[in-house]
């Protein structure tokens, strides 16, 4: 005698039709839609932005700074080919805008991409960067001067 057995495939994984449906890219495999994750950080003369870019192309992003938007955007396609049993991966077109403080040089950031990861360093305009100012006795002058 011959047992057949039949897998219920939601049964396998208990909690994979709950996984996808809130998942927050979509569900059902038809994951469309990007949006990097990024951190802004003060690092002293200069602000850095690190954006996650994995499997995006250099050449396949776009940074431009109009007044004090600045804009970050992109496309991820799906690089392998054929039929897929799992989809979990987001792809497709992304914008992520920021506002910059006024005063921003545009010709002193400079962007880097590496290993998957955008980086990104504003210089801090120079009317927000800290002032020192010396307290001095009586009769002495103050003395203020910027810190760069």
């Amino acid at each position: 005698m011959t047992t057949l057995m039949v897998r219920d495939p939601f049964l396998a994984t208990p909690f994979r039709l709950m996984n996808e449906l809130l998942r927050p890219n979509g569900a059902n495999g038809s994951v469309t839609g990007f949006t990097p994750p990024l951190d802004v950080r003060d690092a002293g003369d200069e602000y850095l932005v690190s954006v996650d870019l994995p499997g995006v192309k250099a050449d396949d992003v776009t940074v431009e700074l109009d007044g004090q938007m600045l804009t970050i955007s992109g496309t991820r396609v799906p690089g392998a080919t054929g039929e897929a049993h799992l989809s979990e991966r987001s792809y497709g077109s992304f914008v992520r805008s920021l506002t910059v403080p006024k005063g921003v040089d545009s010709d002193a950031i400079t962007a880097e991409h590496v290993d998957g990861v955008l980086e990104l360093h504003i210089p801090k305009p120079a009317e927000i960067k800290p002032k020192k100012i010396a307290i001095g006795g009586a009769g002495s002058k103050k003395v203020i001067e910027q810190k760069s």
